[in-house]
């Protein structure tokens, strides 16, 4: 099972928890690790959602496992505070020792620095060739390749086109979207990807915090019933699609959609829409149907059919991976 990715992260296991706002919580982190895969800590949720001190949750998780863990740092430049906390925990993270850091939605040259200056890794969230040229440009180590069929922000590529438009770049890729079972997990390998991030199965897990409606609506789901939403960020996001998506609809109004099109306001917009969409995932996430059912997901939700600790699911898919390489040697 070692690939070029399991040897960057120094896992068994060449697969991801995804860092998930709101769901990456410690408990949740710490199995995947545990387990042989690596889970991602995500810093809004662990601090501002979990209510953990960032240093203190990365030790709270030490203390359930000491196997590898990753740290996702969002480098879009939203704001001068916002960046300065960021910097702030990246440190952190790197004194706490973590080597693994995944970035996202903008420029990363100001982490790999960082990370490369102690013997790190940086991987990069990517949809499409051109970020994944200009991620490169920037020092990052591999590529998180998000396709069209992730839950959140989704790629609009399928897995096969996405690892043939990148695979010539010279770096580890991992597939990220639609891996909700272990047929889908060993396909992705076979395909040619390093390893894969799975961040819809692990929320419907026994050491998820997300509420029990949130679980349960993912176990219900079928492909089809994942729909994109520009109601929550501006730009389309993957979710079930709820009795409530239905009744507020999934369009963007005309002033945002004129505002975000704006070279100067767009900006501002964004901002808005950042707000708004934080307050909204967290309270669905926690509070389930007693508020809005604004349930990020993806297509793996097809094969999902039963809450289980996150562990378990790694070994499975570990096993199963396994198998199917004796199987193919003995061929």
């Amino acid at each position: 099972m070692q690939t070029a990715f399991t040897a960057h992260a120094g896992i068994q296991v060449p697969l991801i928890c995804g860092a998930m706002y709101p769901c990456s919580n410690p408990e949740l982190v710490a199995a995947v690790s545990a387990a042989g895969g690596i889970g991602i800590v995500q810093p809004i949720s662990l601090s501002f959602v979990h209510r953990h001190d960032l240093r203190e949750g990365l030790r709270l998780i030490r203390r359930i496992t000491d196997e590898p863990i990753g740290f996702n740092a969002l480098v879009e430049k939203s704001s001068d505070v916002y960046m300065d906390r960021m910097k702030r925990w990246v440190d952190v993270a790197l004194e706490e020792g973590v080597r693994f850091f995944v970035t996202a939605l903008g420029n990363p040259r100001w982490v790999v620095d960082r990370v490369h200056a102690v013997g790190g890794v940086v991987y990069h969230d990517v949809t499409e060739r051109r970020w994944a040229e200009l991620a490169l440009d920037h020092g990052v180590d591999g590529l998180i390749c998000v396709n069209r069929r992730a839950g959140g922000h989704a790629g609009r590529r399928a897995p096969e086109a996405l690892l043939e438009e990148l695979s010539d770049l010279g770096v580890p890729l991992v597939c990220a979207g639609g891996i909700g079972d272990e047929r889908a997990f060993v396909e992705a390998i076979e395909m040619g990807y390093a390893g894969a991030q799975l961040g819809t199965r692990f929320i419907a897990t026994t050491e998820c915090a997300a509420h029990d409606d949130y679980k349960r609506a993912i176990l219900a789901a079928g492909e089809d019933d994942i729909v994109l939403t520009e109601k929550i960020s501006g730009i389309p996001v993957a979710v079930i699609e709820t009795d409530y998506v239905r009744r507020v609809g999934t369009e963007a109004g005309w002033l945002a959609k004129r505002m975000l099109r704006h070279p100067r306001a767009k900006h501002w917009m964004r901002m808005i829409y950042q707000a708004v969409s934080v307050w909204q995932l967290r309270q669905a996430s926690l509070r389930g149907t007693s508020y809005r059912d604004y349930f990020q997901a993806g297509k793996s939700v097809g094969g999902i059919h039963a809450i289980e600790p996150a562990g378990d699911i790694v070994r499975r898919f570990a096993a199963a991976l396994d198998a199917a390489d004796r199987a193919r040697i003995t061929a």
